[in-house]
């Protein structure tokens, strides 16, 4: 036990380096960028997981929490010169005040009622934001000005500043999912996916903890759109409130593994780095090539492997060690 615990942060210390030292070797701006998408996707992933994967609470709605937490931080910046490095931690506490009604209205609902309730949360939310022109600039949203290279401001001229910046979240989005897998709370997560009723009737309080879990999960992709209005000096509601957010924070989770901790990770290198193939050597000249392959990927784990690339992975390592014994 205790080597492969040893085997296990050796790993672990290997791929911290090597994404340390990626931006260093790595001196295309474009292979950056796909790095960047990766990360903050894979963020978007871990936070949307928390819910969506131990608990089984199906939300597509996660877009409401990525664009307040936008809007939040940039109207702190533009109309009041504040940084959006508070800003992003005002965005987060912003999100978790309004995941309460939310989640109060729509944990009264479950399957898909639920995940319909979620979407339509996110497109109302947009549209109030549309009609924001004097507060929220409306439809046409606004620019974040640039002030070159400015850390106090989030601004940075090198790409490689905000790679630095993305990892930072997914460390720390990994390491909260990771200590509420191994605490009570993650029991307790697992057990109401499994079957809520069952839950209640041993004494587990279901809706305090999918509350409590929803603000962090909220928190989290508030954060994240925080970082990415920055990394891309422009808001509006169609953006920060896109529901392509939602359906990419669930889709890269069930690709990779719901309810597993790397899941998310795995799930997002695998489709964000397709996706940017797809675009990189086709561009335009074939129509929605994108979304056929999401489709196709997306089928073909649900048909063969259910438990994503993690079940499929664990199956392998299972069968291999079962394996070595019958040889000796």
């Amino acid at each position: 036990m205790q080597a492969l615990i040893k085997l296990k942060w050796l790993w672990l210390a290997i791929a911290a380096a090597i994404m340390l030292a990626l931006p260093q070797i790595v001196t295309s701006s474009f292979a950056i960028d796909i790095l960047i998408r990766i990360l903050l996707f894979s963020f978007i992933g871990v936070a949307w997981n928390l819910m969506g994967g131990y608990a089984k609470q199906l939300s597509l709605g996660h877009a409401a929490y990525f664009g307040l937490g936008a809007y939040t931080s940039t109207i702190m910046q533009v109309n009041y010169g504040i940084s959006p490095w508070i800003g992003m931690i005002a965005g987060g506490v912003v999100a978790m005040l309004a995941s309460l009604p939310i989640g109060w209205l729509c944990f009264r609902l479950r399957g898909p009622y639920f995940t319909i309730a979620t979407i339509a949360t996110a497109q109302v939310l947009m549209l109030i934001f549309l009609k924001f022109r004097d507060f929220a600039w409306g439809a046409e949203g606004t620019t974040i000005p640039n002030l070159g290279s400015a850390p106090l401001m989030m601004q940075f001229e090198e790409k490689s500043s905000y790679y630095y910046v993305v990892l930072g979240l997914l460390v720390i989005g990994l390491w909260i999912t990771h200590r509420i897998e191994k605490s009570w709370m993650g029991y307790y997560l697992v057990a109401i996916g499994e079957d809520e009723d069952a839950a209640e009737a041993i004494g587990v309080n279901a809706p305090k903890i999918k509350r409590d879990i929803y603000m962090i999960s909220a928190f989290l992709t508030a954060l994240a759109g925080t970082f990415y209005t920055q990394y891309i000096y422009f808001i509006d509601p169609a953006t920060a409130f896109s529901f392509n957010v939602s359906i990419e924070a669930a889709l890269v989770s069930i690709v990779g593994g719901i309810g597993t901790l790397w899941g998310p990770v795995i799930g997002t290198v695998l489709l964000e780095t397709t996706s940017a193939l797809l675009q990189s050597w086709l561009g335009s000249s074939v129509g929605g090539i994108q979304l056929t392959v999401y489709s196709l990927i997306l089928m073909a784990v649900i048909l063969w492997r259910p438990t994503g690339l993690i079940g499929f992975a664990t199956d392998a390592y299972h069968r291999t060690t079962r394996r070595k014994p019958a040889h000796a």
